[in-house]
Order: C-alpha cells, then sequence, then structure tokens
C-alpha cells in the first residue's frame, strides 16, 4: 500500500510560511505605514540585493501581505504598500522586534 501525503492546513505553519526567512519580516517592518516605490524600499534595507528583494516583494505580494501598484508609465512606476493582511503582520515584526530589544538590554 503507497502512503500518500495529505498536506495539514494548520494556521501556524501558514503564517511561518508568510514570515519566511529574515527578508520577509524586515521588508514588511520597511514599508510600515507607507506606500514606497522599490528604490525608497531598497534603500531602506542596503543590505538586501535587487534580485532578492524583486524575488520578495513578489513573494508577499502573491501572499496578500503588500499590494504593488503600478503606474504604467515609461519609465515604469511602481510602488509598495502593506494590505491590511500586512498590516496585521507589521504588528506581530513589531513585537518581534521589541523582543529582540529586551534580548539587548
Amino acid at each position: 500500500m503507497k502512503h500518500v501525503m495529505v498536506p495539514i492546513i494548520c494556521p501556524l505553519r501558514k503564517a511561518l510560511k508568510a514570515f519566511g526567512g529574515k527578508w520577509n519580516l524586515i521588508i514588511i517592518k520597511s514599508l510600515g505605514n507607507e506606500e514606497l516605490r522599490f528604490s525608497e524600499v531598497r534603500s531602506k534595507i542596503p543590505d538586501i540585493s535587487e534580485k532578492v528583494l524583486i524575488d520578495k516583494l513578489k513573494v508577499l505580494t502573491e501572499q496578500k501581505l503588500v499590494i504593488r501598484k503600478d503606474f504604467n508609465e515609461i519609465p515604469p512606476k511602481v510602488s509598495y504598500r502593506l494590505s491590511k493582511l500586512g498590516v496585521q503582520a507589521l504588528v506581530i515584526v513589531e513585537e518581534i522586534e521589541d523582543f529582540g530589544k529586551s534580548m539587548i538590554d
């Protein structure tokens, strides 16, 4: 008999996937309550590569945490902001940040 893996729908796993890796959390924190152009996001996170930032913004957009606004201009102009779900995530990210600060004190 063949074993078939059935995916478990678990809210914690879904949340961990959304927060996956350090960059997602940092991008969410960097966007905060602002609408930023790509270059502005990049300037807030100087140690992230352009490719990684592009990839992570795409993932966060697919996960509905970030909203991408395309202005249909030449040259291309795009901005990013947190969705309602992203704003909820920001609260959690800030709690994690506070926890990190308490580890330093």
